[in-house]
């Protein structure tokens, strides 16, 4: 593995000039911060950073036909998602639907019946149920055939989507999308609850109703950082102030599932991220996302407790699935040599639920686009994950009119094809890979910052914290430090997981941690050098050294 320096940009060296840390200011610099105005917004988000929400194209007429429909008593159905980006801004909607006077009733599509999208089962659903607008979130850019039917049975549609349009919707549609080549809004990058959000917060005005913003973004911070949309921008607000607001969370929902998850305030994005998301995901993944949707909008603590008990049971059975799916798929990939340059498995015996995040871990491990479907006779269903660099949606876009079902965004896809098809399609996709220049597949680790054990203490501590919410656009900073020496024997914990002390030759002493570290634990002999995340050590207090990557330190090598 390759360990580079992250470049400095040019900006950094103004920072430095207005009072940013030497150290500091190149961090800033990478997540787009220019001078100090730009630092002080990027340090301290507020919703005065949030742009005017009747900026998004479709924005006002949409309002236009809610207000229409609250006037005319019609019923509204919001046809989610099954992940958690779409159980929140399903939830999100339907509680501000209902504070503007607006009789609404959720759709989520079942994973397994029905599988990804706005479909024509969805407007039947909906017509059962007497509804005479369809609302939907963080679907339909792709759902022509469910607009047309929609539209031909008298019923409106709305869409409220952030996937890459991958089609002409038909005439008579509304469409809240960034991402179509008419809109101009400022922010490009909201995940689908953000567009809720933002829907919401329009909605509002327009009745004349004020909205107390902390409860609508306690629910938008969570489909906003586990959807892993970058948190820059109105995300960053979006994230950082929902964090905050969750410690003063209300709903016995949210506190069911903050308890059942262990988590202690102050709350992270790696709190939503690895706690909470994947026990909301679970639900739609292997079971019923409406119970998910239950949980959120919950009135009764009893009820609420019952359900994240439920949940945290699924998103075990989840873990287990998704690993023995991991560790089939990485069998199957190391038994090749060369590694081709895109990774594409199936099998029978895989959950079509799991093998997108399956597909992840695949992808960070061996740093190739991955590609895992579940066949189900004659069709395969399956999911994408890519690596820096590599636009996974465009490169398999050109495949498009042979599959039976495409979509998604830039680093992640959903796809559906003949299972005939998949031996040919791989081959396919493998040579075109094959033109991707080499360094975009080579396995390297950027660091960002190079320091001596010493400086690992709870100030750098509470300088990198101000970085947070930390995700995509904005990792948390991997630190390069060293020579360092283990003091006695690292203790070996849970599933191959590994933790120490070490000591710097400035003197300095170190906690570390390892997670699925086990079989590396003789990379930490002798004195060597690490890359690691600093984090803070809920169980000790004080900082600790997540391990990224170790090796062997040269001779004469120091900080």
């Amino acid at each position: 593995m390759e360990w580079v320096a992250a470049p400095v940009p040019e900006s950094a060296a103004g920072l430095e000039l207005a009072g940013r840390p030497a150290w500091l200011a190149p961090l800033l610099a990478r997540r787009g911060v220019e001078d100090a105005a730009g630092a002080e917004r990027f340090l301290k988000p507020s919703l005065d950073q949030l742009h005017d929400p009747f900026l998004l194209a479709g924005m006002e007429e949409a309002v236009a036909r809610l207000l229409d429909a609250r006037d005319r008593k019609e019923t509204v159905a919001i046809v989610g998602d099954y992940d958690v980006d779409g159980i929140s801004a399903t939830a999100l909607l339907l509680a501000v639907f209902n504070a503007c006077g607006i009789q609404a009733k959720p759709i989520l599509p079942h994973r397994l019946r029905e599988g990804y999208g706005f479909q024509a089962v969805h407007v039947e659903r909906a017509r059962a149920q007497g509804c005479g607008l369809i609302v939907t979130a963080d679907c339909g850019s792709s759902s022509a055939e469910a607009v047309e039917r929609a539209l031909a049975a008298g019923m409106g549609v709305i869409i409220t989507d952030h996937h890459l349009p991958g089609c002409e919707l038909p005439a008579g549609t509304l469409h809240i999308n960034p991402h179509q080549p008419c809109c101009t809004y400022p922010f490009r990058d909201l995940a689908a609850v953000g567009l809720a959000f933002k829907l919401a917060l329009a909605l509002a005005g327009r009745c004349g109703k004020p909205l107390d913003p902390a409860p609508l973004l306690r629910v938008a911070c969570l489909g906003t950082i586990a959807d892993l949309v970058p948190l820059h921008g109105e995300n960053r607000v979006i994230a950082a102030l929902g964090l905050k607001a969750l410690a003063g969370a209300r709903s016995h929902g949210l506190k069911a599932l903050i308890e059942k998850s262990g988590m202690k305030p102050p709350f992270t994005a790696a709190d939503v991220g690895f706690r909470i998301g994947p026990r909301i995901n679970a639900a739609g993944r292997l079971h019923d996302p409406e119970r998910a949707l239950e949980l959120l909008l919950s009135r009764d603590a009893g009820r609420a407790a019952a359900l994240a008990t439920e949940l945290d049971g699924w998103n075990r059975e989840r873990q287990a699935t998704e690993t023995r799916v991991v560790e089939e798929a990485l069998r199957i990939f190391t038994a090749r040599s060369p590694l081709p340059p895109v990774l594409v498995a199936w099998s029978e015996s895989w959950h079509k639920g799991v093998v997108g995040v399956a597909a992840g871990r695949v992808a960070k491990d061996l740093h190739r686009p991955t590609v895992l479907l579940a066949v189900e006779g004659e069709t395969a269903t399956g999911s994408g994950r890519s690596v820096p660099g590599i636009e996974l949606h465009g490169f398999l876009h050109a495949w498009k009119e042979r599959m039976e079902r495409f979509g998604g965004h830039a680093q992640a896809v959903g796809l559906t094809l003949r299972t005939e098809a998949l031996e040919g399609m791989r081959r396919e996709w493998e040579e075109a890979g094959g033109d991707w220049p080499a360094e975009l597949l080579a396995r390297r680790i950027e660091y960002e910052l190079h320091l001596p054990p010493a400086a690992v203490s709870p100030d750098l501590l509470a300088h990198l914290a101000a970085l947070e919410p930390f995700g995509q656009g904005n990792l948390r900073p991997v630190l390069r430090t060293g020579p360092l020496r283990v003091e006695g024997e690292p203790r070996a914990f849970g599933n191959g997981h590994l933790s120490g002390r070490a000591r710097g030759e400035d003197g300095a002493a170190v906690n570390f941690v390892g997670w699925r570290w086990g079989e590396r634990a003789g990379s930490l002999r002798g004195r060597f050098e690490v890359l690691a995340c600093v984090e803070d050590d809920t169980y000790r207090g004080g900082p600790v050294l997540r391990l990224v990557d170790s090796r062997p330190a040269s001779p004469g090598t120091s900080v």
